[in-house]
């Protein structure tokens, strides 16, 4: 998977980020393309144009279905796969190459199905009436919309709804920090994973399953005789897990194709999640080679559903109740905060919603940005491929189960020296961040709810004003939609305040 080779035998990130946008939104408004285009340093200028799409998309469903559908069809053009010397366009990738394909082992796990949702929070663990009301606090708090709490008590209304042993995922990142792997697997699932030949992470994957009453189904990869390397029989192997481990894993990037047939050999209805991630311009190839396996499969199955996590640090067109209650923080602000009040003064802090928009049919709504400029372009491409294929999909008629996660403690966050101290010091903004398994388990749930309930939003016929609804649905968004302040103006005070309190 590759980024094009411009004029000047370079591949660049930022000019292939600048033109995929600017194709986006060019026969929506050719206004905002040629501002796009003419960005000249598109790391430092990619949020206001971002803005500016997300608005227009806002105007209508026609709106935001051509600027997915111009967005996807832009980077599938100018993404080519590469291996060795040849280098194709991306939709002929998997007719290009005869791949060996790949074998498969499946490990099973040794439990018995779990049959109550909790949740790990905070050293603890949460089952029940304690689980209920922690998610009314979320919602009361204004950390998650009141259709999370609706979705939540209906899963936990649904103790059934939690056994997955009918239920085929296939995840791309499986061993991801925030792929639902292991409550799938505790649920029951069988689950098809697509993660690194690395041997550490097959090691964590395959103790979880033994642990679990759910299945790993694991690519092999075959020698140059097209053998793998050790004897399967009917797709289990003995219990040598070792073995499984030292042979097991796949190059998302590089084996796409390979990756895609070993998918395509999955007998049931299956769901296929994506979660892989790397940092920087990595993330948009797993993306992009993530989006040409959807779009094989989808194309010749029909028996796909698709699994999406949006992340809270993008811009949203959000409802209004979300900008009344930011509005009232903001009048609020500063009681019982002696810190805040010299800030105010000084200008330090800006409002979240200094405007309201309205859409074409006459709907206010607020537009919610929470870029981390830190997280660069890169990451914002990689995030709105998968916005737009999940909108793409779901007005194609397929199924497609996309849920907004929370701020999260991830090892990616905490590399960052800046990013993490600024989490940490979120708290005092009224943005909780969460740990990653707090975040892994309640997505899942989320999930299971998309999947098991017939009027979720995850299915085509239930009725959007705007497809973009679809993320605001069940959204937890960590507090970010309804705080007080614009993140980016609280980022650096948070950070300080962060620092300190982890030094104390």
């Amino acid at each position: 998977m590759c980024f094009p080779l411009g004029g000047d035998d370079r591949r660049s990130t930022s000019a292939t980020g600048r033109a995929i946008f600017a194709d986006s939104i060019r026969a929506i408004d050719p206004a905002i393309a040629a501002r796009i285009e003419h960005t000249r340093d598109w790391r430092k200028g990619y949020i206001p144009p971002l803005r500016d799409i997300v608005l227009a998309a806002a105007q209508s469903t026609e709106n935001a279905l051509s600027i997915s559908r111009h967005g996807l069809a832009s980077a599938e053009q100018r993404f080519t796969f590469c291996r060795g010397d040849t280098e194709v366009p991306l939709h002929q990738a998997t007719s290009a190459f005869e791949t060996r394909g790949l074998a498969s082992v499946t490990v099973r796990g040794r439990a018995a199905s779990e049959g109550e949702l909790s949740v790990p929070y905070k050293g603890g663990r949460l089952f029940g009436d304690e689980l209920r009301r922690q998610v009314d606090s979320w919602v009361a708090r204004g950390i998650a919309e009141p259709s999370f709490g609706t979705a939540m008590h209906l899963v936990l209304d649904n103790p059934d709804w939690m056994d997955l042993r009918d239920i085929d995922i296939a995840l791309l990142g499986a061993g991801a920090e925030m792929a639902p792997t292991r409550s799938l697997l505790r649920w029951g699932a069988r689950v098809h994973a697509v993660d690194l030949p690395r041997p550490g992470i097959w090691e964590r994957l395959t103790a979880i399953t033994r642990s679990t009453a759910g299945s790993l189904r694991i690519p092999i990869a075959l020698d140059a005789d097209g053998n793998p390397p050790f004897v399967v029989e009917g797709d289990v192997h003995p219990d040598d897990d070792a073995t499984i481990c030292g042979a097991a894993g796949v190059d998302l990037i590089s084996q796409m194709p390979e990756v895609r047939t070993w998918l395509a050999e999955t007998e049931h209805p299956f769901v296929l999640g994506t979660y892989a991630y790397a940092d920087g311009a990595q993330h948009v190839r797993l993306s992009m080679a993530s989006d040409a396996i959807v779009t094989s499969l989808v194309g010749e199955r029909s028996d796909i559903t698709l699994a999406y996590l949006a992340t809270p640090t993008d811009v949203f067109v959000v409802p209004m109740e979300c900008v009344e209650a930011s509005r009232q923080r903001w009048e609020s602000r500063g009681i019982g905060s002696l810190f805040q009040a010299p800030l105010r003064i000084a200008r330090q802090f800006e409002p979240n919603y200094p405007n309201v928009y309205a859409t074409a049919s006459g709907t206010s709504v607020g537009l919610n940005d929470s870029i981390i400029p830190q997280q660069g372009p890169n990451y914002i491409l990689a995030k709105r491929i998968q916005r737009w294929r999940a909108l793409v999909a779901r007005a194609d008629g397929i199924p497609v189960s996309l849920n907004l996660a929370p701020a999260t403690r991830t090892r990616s966050v905490v590399r960052n020296r800046a990013l993490a101290a600024a989490y940490a010091g979120a708290d005092r903004f009224g943005v909780e961040v969460f740990d990653p398994s707090t975040s892994t388990t309640l997505m899942a749930a989320m999930l299971v709810h998309d999947l098991r309930n017939p009027t979720s939003t995850a299915h085509p016929d239930t009725h959007l004003d705007n497809p973009m609804d679809l993320f605001v649905s069940g959204a937890n968004h960590g507090g970010l939609w309804r705080a007080a302040y614009a993140p980016r103006s609280v980022l650096g005070i948070a950070a300080v305040l962060g620092m300190f309190e982890s030094r104390a």
